[in-house]
């Protein structure tokens, strides 16, 4: 999920110091300090110059020698990570319901095996909890651009349903232009776009494509087309990109509207992001036991860190104050916490309302441990399997290349490493 529309990033918010709370990652871009040759140093135990002179580096055919210096290396980080996470039970874990503007029920819980049960048979196979996850997949090409969104809705009684849009990017519509002119207007409008089937934060509205508006349908669907009690959606229920409209005012004031609906009135809901970028979150989260979890924070910090990124201009600064309100009203409102569903299995981090806390953390561990190994919420994974078997990629490529074919241009458009 990613950048967008007519505006530069910096006018939004800075490059480098962007905040994803539902794990993506910030753009690309360079650091606003250089990175110096200690802090290298610190960070990989030997200095850039050792790294840079190729007598250091081994043959490719000592393999022996490599996997030594892996196995010791990965033992010894497993062993302090063990030694810290002791020290994390013993000191951090009692600091987490009596540290300033903790949350009510902040604090370390252990559920059982009989209430997940319990959880499993009232809630998650009676069809009382509905999950939604997207896709979108880009065909992209010189002469145009196809975007594919699709979001699907389950439960463990079946599919509820699935929703497609595509999007069809030309830099060129058919108009009353001279030909010369349009065709320099073309020019002009492709100088400004990135490499043929390559992401770029240049690109920025085939990156609203890819992440406010799946975004939005997520939440959406989650809100107007499940009729469960309980609804769990993947990331965050205040995304980066929704909370920042991903460069578009329009975006930003409808997902507010949106987001205010789940977080205020509907409120029994949980996500669960896949990646996220909060390592310290998640170094507490793996000092926890199987069956148990924390509740560690409010999402009030993470929203301020971005309503803060610089809402300015005629443009931006009215819908810079809907965004604060937003934050103010719906920020202290959502819970942030850790949960462990099996011994195999990691960390995962999630969201839910503060006065639901306990039961979304538990519908969510529920879910889990019917994957020991991953650890991470079965509902989830099964919206996913279906986006990716109805509208991924393989399928949208096949039916756009048919197109191409039947345009008569097979392969004239295609990128390098589509044709490898």
């Amino acid at each position: 999920m990613n950048s967008d529309e007519a505006m530069n990033d910096s006018q939004l918010t800075d490059q480098s110091t962007r905040v994803q709370p539902d794990g993506g990652e910030p753009a690309l871009g360079m650091p606003r300090e250089p990175v110096s040759g200690d802090e290298f140093t610190a960070a990989f135990n030997e200095p850039l110059s050792h790294t840079l002179d190729l007598n250091t580096w081994h043959p490719g055919e000592d393999l022996v020698e490599l996997y030594e210096r892996l196995r010791k290396e990965v033992a010894e980080a497993v062993e302090q990570e063990t030694r810290i996470q002791q020290e994390i039970r013993k000191q951090i874990f009692p600091l987490l319901s009596s540290r300033k503007d903790a949350p009510t029920e902040a604090g370390v819980f252990r559920t059982t095996p009989e209430r997940l049960q319990d959880i499993h048979s009232k809630i998650l196979f009676n069809g009382a909890l509905e999950a939604c996850d997207g896709i979108v997949v880009t065909h992209d090409t010189l002469p145009v651009t196809i975007t594919q969104i699709g979001v699907c809705l389950v439960s463990y009684r079946g599919d509820q349903g699935s929703w497609m849009h595509r999007l069809f990017r030309r830099d060129l519509r058919v108009g009353g232009d001279s030909p010369i002119d349009e065709t320099l207007r073309l020019l002009d409008r492709r100088r400004e776009r990135a490499a043929v089937a390559e992401p770029s934060s240049r690109d920025r509205l085939t990156s609203m494509a890819r992440r406010g508006i799946m975004a939005y349908a997520e939440r959406a669907v989650l809100l107007d087309r499940s009729n469960a009690i309980w609804r769990m959606g993947h990331g965050s229920p205040t995304p980066y990109e929704l909370v920042t409209g991903s460069g578009m005012v329009d975006l930003v004031r409808a997902s507010l509207i949106l987001m205010r609906r789940l977080v205020l009135e509907h409120q029994r809901f949980v996500f669960v992001p896949s990646a996220p970028t909060a390592r310290e979150l998640l170094t507490i989260g793996n000092a926890l036991e199987p069956l148990e979890y924390a509740i560690v924070d409010t999402n009030e910090d993470n929203l301020l860190k971005i309503a803060s990124g610089g809402y300015r201009g005629e443009t931006w600064g009215p819908i810079g104050k809907e965004v604060r309100k937003f934050v103010a009203d719906c920020g202290q409102k959502i819970a942030v916490g850790m949960f462990r569903a099996s011994r195999l299995a990691p960390c995962q981090m999630f969201y839910t309302h503060v006065d639901h806390v306990h039961e979304g953390a538990l519908i969510a561990m529920a879910d889990s441990v019917l994957q020991e190994h991953r650890g991470f919420p079965m509902l989830i994974d099964l919206a996913d399997g279906l986006c990716r078997s109805t509208f991924g990629a393989d399928t949208f490529a096949a039916s756009a290349q048919l197109a191409y074919c039947e345009a008569g241009v097979p392969f004239k458009y295609m990128a390098e490493r589509k044709t490898r």
